[in-house]
């Protein structure tokens, strides 16, 4: 099949600048170069780091790109603001849709794939194509989404990430169209035995130091302050560590205001937390090798967290929270599950100082995340999603 496949917009595929959605993107692109099932064109932002990445030699995928940095672009976005108000995203998305418009109407394609975007479709629709399919990442269709009804009735197919995000979908109506198709990452990479160790004394960290590890965006619904609230509860006891690794967006990415202030926070406990600040995402396991444990303290109703699965797959107990479809992603034994809302921070910090407390247990849980983390390769993932979009 000829399919196109429109990305968010935000973030350049191949994924070298990060981002959860891109590396899915690069996981089931890699399958089929692999494999050669289907001629594949992406629609992308441009980055100049994509002109050499490997992936532009394949002969199935195909990769077209938007450039905005250019001063003629940037001008064009200005009247682009301007011209069209009103739009269903913001005129930066909306420009990055329009350009791949163009590009995209000169073209047939059997399918049409959209990553993380409903809104496509509602404009797609109006415009005569048809077997369009949504790729959906976040709690982004649902039944308070403007236009909802007609979204839905215009796509062929919608794979979500979890059933969590599927049962949202639901709220609009319940229909075969949608199917859950669980991520996958890359376990050849997040392999204990594989990784190369970094020297814990590099961060200040002492050996029997107990390291807890955060990694994922720094911003209010992740739970980074709260996480940091109950380290503070247990700033008596110096051997625990945090480690937080991330930064507001991607790299390059500069402090915002809820980071600024976050550590100005955990100045309280400065020999206690060491922020890394971006990581790439190949060095990303070697980082997750200092940990004892890893924590995943969500506030919100997080779809399905990649940083869930790449922990279990370095063999890390897990103290996770119940929110969106965090809990679709972890075994029996091999994770805490903490509630939030009221006490949460006291609990967060109870469940730390039990793991720190049962070094027994950690060992039983770190052989259940191994086991756990084999459910979840991307090779299952891209299986899985390339059988969907044709079914």
């Amino acid at each position: 099949m000829k399919i196109a496949i429109l990305t968010s917009g935000i973030l350049p595929v191949p994924a070298v600048l990060g981002g959860a959605v891109e590396n899915l993107i690069d996981f089931y692109l890699d399958y089929n170069n692999r494999y050669q099932l289907h001629d594949i064109t992406v629609y992308s932002i441009y980055h100049k780091n994509v002109k050499e990445h490997p992936a532009q030699k394949s002969i199935v995928n195909h990769y077209e790109y938007i450039f905005y940095s250019s001063f003629w672009c940037r001008i064009k976005r200005v009247l682009y603001y301007y011209r069209y108000q009103g739009e269903y995203y913001n005129h930066y998305i909306e420009f990055f849709f329009e350009q791949c418009y163009k590009k995209l109407s000169k073209k047939q394609f059997d399918i049409i794939i959209l990553e993380n975007r409903p809104g496509y479709a509602y404009k797609l629709s109006k415009r005569g194509f048809s077997n369009i399919q949504l790729h959906l990442h976040n709690d982004l269709l649902n039944a308070s989404t403007p236009h909802s009804n007609e979204i839905l009735q215009s796509l062929s197919k919608v794979i979500t990430v979890s059933n969590y995000i599927k049962e949202r979908v639901n709220t609009i109506k319940k229909t075969g169209k949608v199917q859950t198709v669980y991520n996958g990452i890359n376990l050849e990479l997040f392999s204990k035995e594989k990784t190369k160790h970094i020297n814990r004394s590099g961060f200040n960290i002492k050996e029997d130091d107990f390291v807890i590890i955060y990694s994922g965006r720094i911003n209010s619904e992740k739970g980074i302050s709260e996480l940091i609230d109950a380290l503070i509860l247990l700033k008596n006891t110096p051997q625990i560590k945090l480690l937080v690794i991330g930064s507001p967006f991607f790299d390059g990415a500069s402090d915002d205001e809820f980071t600024t202030n976050l550590k100005i926070k955990a100045s309280e406990i400065k020999d206690h937390i060491i922020f890394t600040g971006f990581i790439p995402y190949s060095e990303m396991p070697s980082y997750l090798n200092m940990a004892d444990i890893a924590v995943i303290p969500s506030i919100w109703d997080d779809p399905f967290p990649t940083t869930v699965l790449e922990a279990q797959a370095m063999a890390l107990p897990l103290i996770v929270t119940d929110r969106g479809g965090i809990p679709e992603e972890i075994g029996l034994d091999n994770a805490l599950v903490v509630p939030t809302g009221t006490q949460f921070t006291l609990r967060l910090s109870q469940a730390i100082l039990y793991l720190y407390n049962n070094k027994e247990l950690r060992y039983a849980m770190s052989k259940a995340s191994e086991k756990n983390a084999k459910l979840f390769n991307k090779e299952r993932f891209s299986q899985d999603f390339f059988k969907a979009i044709s079914r």
